[in-house]
């Protein structure tokens, strides 16, 4: 039986964080050193989004002495050394978005998401780590047949190259786990909060409502979203982490399935703005719904989300507030 090991024990020396300047990952490394621990973060700066947000991010570990950051490339990099130092590695790392997937943007997607993931899985293997926690995603569903999504019965039907690329790192999960490979993997459903990607729903209609514009809206906002604070899901990342005899996969998601058009409705009452809409034709790869079973987490690893939509909404829309001052005072 493997050895489990509290995050919250001070005794642990080193967890990896790959994609440590990203939304999730620098949440998760602030948490990591409140703890105690020593954070190695990697992140490759892709410019996805601007290089300056994703250093906003970290700036909370500017001066943190147990934190690292490691410029590095996981696709190409040797990673035995950083990834001998670590109990336990967090695998955020990915090339994200759904629509961008598709056409000449894919080679970017398999090489991050497929290839990168494949080397890290290889040397937490040949360096007997203890275990490695990665980052799925509810994309690896398409449009289920029935719903809430469950990790078992749902059949997987991606419906875009990236997700594609998603269900792909789930198989070498399989045969890593096959080879003795302690991993868990996590499908996150979508996150919200502060830091939020740019490009992201209720990042966009936060910036709006403080800074003013007109809000994209793709489709007939009818569509659904199963919603999860990133408080919630940086907590079920760490009890993956610790979790001693976990599952191979979990649903992360936050039991608030909203609908667009009441997520912009929310935001104005919260702001107490008009949003304007400009509405067109759905985008490639975007699915009708999403909705989690997380039945299995809140059983195997005692998780359930605690932040409340409303509550949600008001801290990601706060913190656009102050980081827009911010960034205008500099």
């Amino acid at each position: 039986m493997t050895e489990s090991i509290d995050l919250r024990d001070r005794t642990m020396k080193t967890a990896v964080v790959t994609g440590c300047a990203g939304f999730i990952g620098s949440h998760l490394c602030e948490r990591l050193v409140a703890e105690g621990h020593r954070v190695i973060g990697i992140d490759i700066f892709r410019p996805y989004y601007d290089r300056a947000d994703k250093l906003f991010n970290l700036s909370g570990l500017a001066d943190e002495p147990r934190f690292d950051l490691v410029e590095i490339d996981l696709a190409t990099a040797d990673l035995h050394t950083i990834v001998g130092q670590a109990e336990t590695v967090f695998h955020l790392a990915a090339q994200a978005g759904v629509r961008s997937s598709f056409g000449e943007g894919f080679e970017a997607y398999a090489r991050d998401n497929v290839v990168a993931t494949q080397r890290l899985f290889e040397a937490a293997a040949s360096t007997g780590r203890r275990r490695v926690v990665w980052a799925s995603s509810s994309s690896v569903y398409g449009d289920a047949p029935s719903y809430p999504c469950h990790e078992v019965t749902t059949p997987i039907h991606p419906r875009s190259p990236y997700g594609v690329t998603k269900r792909a790192c789930e198989d070498l999960a399989e045969v890593y786990r096959i080879r003795g490979l302690s991993l868990v993997g996590l499908r996150y459903f979508t996150v919200y909060g502060p830091r939020q990607r740019p490009d992201m729903a209720v990042r966009r209609l936060c910036e709006i409502a403080a800074n003013g514009g007109t809000f994209s809206l793709f489709g007939t906002g009818r569509q659904t979203r199963d919603i999860t604070y990133v408080e919630d899901v940086v907590e079920a990342t760490l009890l993956a982490g610790r979790a001693e005899r976990p599952e191979a996969l979990y649903n992360v998601g936050g039991g608030h399935e909203v609908e667009l058009e009441e997520l912009i409705t929310l935001l104005e009452d919260i702001a107490r703005v008009s949003i304007p809409v400009e509405r067109s034709s759905p985008q490639a790869g975007d699915v009708l719904r999403t909705a989690a079973d997380t039945t299995l987490a809140r059983v195997s690893l005692g998780w359930h989300p605690r932040v409340g939509l409303l509550e949600g909404l008001r801290h990601e829309l706060d913190w656009v507030r102050a980081a827009s001052k911010a960034r205008s005072a500099a």
